[in-house]
């Protein structure tokens, strides 16, 4: 069935921005008073505040002036987000994770179970460090080929490079695309409640291994019954003994990668390093990787600005999504509608309130596939709310964090998810069909979660 093109998320932005401004001329203007803690004022409102306050109607030209406003009001993160990109894909350029892959696959020829929650696990701690997501894509046509010489399908391998970091994404304690971001909104410590989180992170690793293995262990025993049976019979399996060897350098370069998240986690622990800290953690990272994998000083600047290009559009994303708060901001209706929003669901008991949370960001995320962009948008309308409801920050966090990560492998709208089953040559609706399963299992078990949170008062704030 052929699709029709999906708007561009820059469109829909534009649009959200265009109604967020005829928004200021229809709704009344309030607000809330933030919270003043130590003689600091914080990013939390008083939920005892609200009150009426000038209207302020944004004309077009405001509305216009909120795009660059808000790009600056977001501009550490978009440069973060370039600065991120560059590092990784100077890592990349090195050849290491690729072959590290395939000497894993060498290593474990023979136990097939084990080779598939390794490259599961693996993906799922770059999905839950650095936001691997795109970057799992230039692994589809080496896992495609892999999976089917293993006896598997086509769909088992574009499910190890999208599931596995999906899995981790969900996760994530230490993403600072993700998590880092949206805390950030919401005044909490960076990279705070890692000890829940990395329990939700073994859950969901371990959810999408044993969902894949099942999988898989079914069509090994009939391949018949793969809905690609007929399309993988057409394809060439691949050649393990191909490429470079594994060499010193390249294991140097992973080494160097993991010692750079230890030093990261100290850093954000120790000293309360944060997205400057960070960055400039990961430009050393990079630099230090590129020379010890041999590229040169060129070639490292190439793979920098190759690796930054590619994220432009999710950056940027970040800042045009901004501009929607800055509209509402300055007509002065965000507090009304976060308002408007707690009338709706303070009436329900907190885990209720929860859901409903849970059920409005999954919707939010179909509209807003970046994640960054849907924590621009949605964090500084939903950390208020939480504590309007009696819900933790962190928890609103969470919830921020599941419907952005279960949803970005079944969407239309997510741009990386059409490019991944596009280089597996797996149709999109026989992809759907296989991760709609798990994709209820993921839903079910986020909403477990997010209902324990709320129990156990997921903190800190």
């Amino acid at each position: 069935m052929k699709m029709k093109k999906f708007p561009h998320v820059y469109v829909i932005l534009f649009v959200v921005i265009i109604v967020a401004a005829v928004m200021t001329y229809v709704l009344p203007s309030n607000q809330y008073d933030l919270q003043v803690k130590d003689g600091k004022t914080t990013k939390l409102i008083n939920p005892d505040s609200y009150h009426a306050v000038p209207a302020n109607p944004v004309d077009p030209w405001k509305m216009v002036l909120a795009v660059p406003k808000g790009m600056a009001e977001v501009a550490s993160i978009i440069f973060f987000i370039f600065i991120v990109g560059g590092a990784f894909n100077i890592i990349q350029a090195t050849g290491a994770v690729e072959s590290g892959i395939r000497s894993t696959v060498n290593a474990l020829k023979g136990k097939e179970s084990i080779l598939l929650f390794v490259i599961v696990l693996l993906f799922s701690v770059g999905g839950t460090t650095f936001g691997m997501a795109e970057e799992a894509l230039v692994f589809i046509p080496m896992l495609v080929p892999l999976a089917i010489a293993m006896g598997y399908d086509s769909l088992v391998g574009l499910a190890l490079a999208l599931v596995g970091p999906c899995a981790g994404f969900t996760g994530a304690f230490l993403n600072p695309f993700t998590e880092g971001v949206a805390q950030g909104f919401v005044g909490l410590p960076i990279f705070s409640g890692m000890e829940y989180r990395i329990v939700i992170f073994a859950i969901t690793t371990l959810l999408a291994f044993l969902f894949i293995n099942w999988y898989a262990i079914r069509v090994k025993k009939n391949p018949k019954i793969s809905i690609m049976y007929e399309e993988d019979q057409k394809r060439e399996k691949v050649d393990l003994g191909a490429g470079t060897p594994f060499s010193l350098r390249q294991k140097l370069v992973l080494v160097i990668m993991l010692l750079t998240f230890a030093l990261l986690i100290y850093g954000v622990n120790a000293f309360g390093w944060y997205i400057d800290e960070i960055a400039a953690l990961f430009i050393a990272m990079g630099i230090v990787c590129g020379f010890v994998g041999g590229l040169g000083p060129s070639k490292v600047a190439e793979a920098f600005v190759e690796g930054s290009t590619a994220l432009t559009v999710g950056a940027l994303v970040v800042g045009v999504a901004r501009a929607i708060l800055v509209v509402l901001s300055q007509g002065a209706v965000l507090h009304t509608i976060v308002h408007a929003m707690a009338a709706v669901v303070s009436g329900l008991p907190p885990a209720f309130s929860a859901i409903g949370m849970y059920i409005v960001q999954l919707i939010i995320s179909v509209i807003i596939p970046s994640g960054s962009g849907m924590a621009a948008v949605t964090m500084p309308v939903m950390g208020p709310l939480a504590t309007l409801v009696g819900m933790t920050q962190q928890t609103a966090v969470l919830i921020y964090q599941f419907a952005d990560g279960f949803t970005n492998i079944i969407i239309p709208t997510s741009g990386y998810l059409l490019a991944g089953v596009a280089l597996a040559k797996v149709p999109y609706e026989k992809w759907v069909k296989w991760y709609a399963p798990l994709f209820g299992i993921f839903l079910a078990f986020g909403a477990v979660f997010i209902i324990i949170a709320q129990v156990i008062n997921f903190g800190p704030f």
